[in-house]
């Protein structure tokens, strides 16, 4: 099993920044890709940023440019950059892992709220 847990949101103005910080514990071995994902209120989840074991990034095109994702193997922490926010990055942001050796699963976090005012 693999357990991930965020941190790091709140409330921002439009243009500032935030990162969030996603810890995961557990068979961390098997991790294979980790990303963040957000929800909006009255949307569908959405893949924000995806990053593999060899630091393979990819980017939803709303936020290429203003985030970055990255991740330090030696601490189990996978981070996400914010940079000039705007009200339109409002929403619950989402950790999660895909891990597994023969088959794969997810995990996913709590989530984080981040609220980024106009």
């Amino acid at each position: 099993q693999v357990q991930v847990v965020e941190s790091g949101g709140g409330l921002v103005q439009a243009g500032g920044s935030l990162r969030l910080s996603c810890v995961a514990s557990g068979s961390i071995f098997s991790i294979k890709m980790m990303a963040w994902h957000r929800q909006a209120p009255g949307k569908q989840r959405e893949l924000v940023a995806s990053i593999t074991t060899t630091s393979i990034t990819n980017y939803v095109d709303s936020v290429k440019g203003r985030f970055t994702i990255s991740r330090d193997n030696a601490k189990n922490m996978l981070y996400l950059q914010m940079n000039s926010l705007k009200p339109e990055d409002t929403a619950v942001y989402y950790c999660y892992a895909a891990w597994g050796t023969s088959s794969l699963r997810g995990s996913w976090g709590q989530g984080t709220q981040v609220t980024v005012s106009s």
